[in-house]
């Protein structure tokens, strides 16, 4: 590496008080030199041989800063992202798609500013709009901030993106909790709210009509999934729905309802499924599928029958990430599954040992 030395100090200038050259260049090491910028070792102002203390203070390594060459000391802003952050783009593009949440080109990489592609109510349609997302470095303590539409579908209705934008911003205020991630409840819930903005309101009719003579069969509702968050591993993501189930051709039915109208469910690697029924004069009915997670929908069943939970099903969707997790996948799958019975409040959650645990 190419040091400097100072071979000499023309003194000529002192009357003129111009900039004069302080040193020459050259090959060769000198201790003192191993921190000088290059503007500091080629021109000073009024410097004479006869000031040592002031060329000492010039040669100082303390006069130029060193920035920190080990990753650890970067400053925060530069640090990357927090684990819980990277698990939530894993889980939102594994579920909804690639492209669903992407850094954005065009602000530098330390502004934590991403772009949310909004997915669609019907899997079949293109997306409507996409937006800017900024998390703080606090997130998921603090929730994220939504800055602004990204960009909007240009053949739907004016004023699409205004509404998107809107709502998503409603479902951010209604789903985040301090310390938990919320970005997939955000979406399910920005689908409820966008279900109910866009159904039409029935116009009253001025009299009422003869019914027809034949009815059409009125489709079913949907049902009411209830869903856990995310568990993400290994670019691996597992969600757990549940639904409270009276018979075995209503959970059937059920479980046919969301592979035909759920096209990432149905695209899904894996659905495991359970579910326990009480029915009439004391018979009871239980069964699981594993549809190709091998044994995953006997140990799902097991922790049913441990929780003694009746009249529910579960469904735990897993979605491949290209690394195998060996039987860690069960623990996966239970916790997803564990989560789900919380939030549909089957069980409860008591704090043991500093942490929580399902009952």
């Amino acid at each position: 590496m190419s040091r400097c030395r100072v071979l000499s100090i023309d003194a000529s200038a002192r009357a003129d008080m111009t900039p004069v050259p302080l040193i020459q260049l050259t090959r060769g090491p000198h201790p003192n030199f191993n921190h000088l910028s290059f503007s500091q070792l080629t021109t000073y102002t009024n410097a004479t041989p006869h000031h040592p203390a002031h060329l000492q203070h010039i040669l100082s390594p303390q006069s130029s800063p060193r920035l920190p060459t080990n990753p650890h000391q970067r400053p925060k802003s530069q640090q990357t992202m927090n684990e819980a952050l990277q698990d939530e783009i894993s889980a939102l593009n594994s579920i909804y798609g690639d492209s669903t949440l992407l850094p954005s080109p065009t602000d530098p990489p330390t502004s934590s500013i991403y772009i949310l592609t909004l997915p669609p109510l019907d899997p079949t349609s293109p997306p409507s709009s996409s937006l800017l997302i900024q998390f703080p470095p606090s997130y998921p303590d603090v929730p994220p901030s939504t800055l602004s539409t990204h960009s909007s579908n240009p053949a739907l209705p004016k004023g699409t993106a205004a509404r998107d934008l809107s709502l998503f911003r409603d479902a951010i205020t209604q789903v985040h909790t301090p310390g938990q991630v919320c970005l997939f409840d955000a979406i399910e819930s920005f689908n409820d709210l966008l279900t109910l903005a866009t159904s039409p309101v029935p116009s009253p009719s001025p009299s009422p009509s003869p019914p027809p003579q034949s009815q059409p069969e009125t489709p079913l509702p949907p049902p009411p999934w209830i869903l856990s968050a995310p568990f993400t591993e290994l670019k691996s993501t597992f969600v757990a729905r549940t639904v409270p189930v009276t018979s075995v051709s209503q959970a059937k039915g059920y479980l046919a309802h969301l592979l035909a109208t759920d096209k990432k469910v149905r695209s899904a690697t894996h659905n495991i499924t359970a579910w326990r029924i009480r029915g009439e004069n004391g018979t009871s009915y239980q069964d699981c599928d594993d549809d190709g997670e091998t044994a995953a929908g006997g140990r799902l069943l097991h922790l049913m029958q441990v929780m003694d939970l009746w009249d529910v099903m579960v469904v735990v969707t897993r979605w491949y990430g290209g690394q195998k997790l060996g039987p860690r996948r069960f623990a996966l799958i239970n916790m997803a599954a564990r989560d789900g019975f919380v939030r549909a409040g089957l069980v409860t959650e008591e704090k043991e040992g500093g942490r929580k645990k399902g009952r």
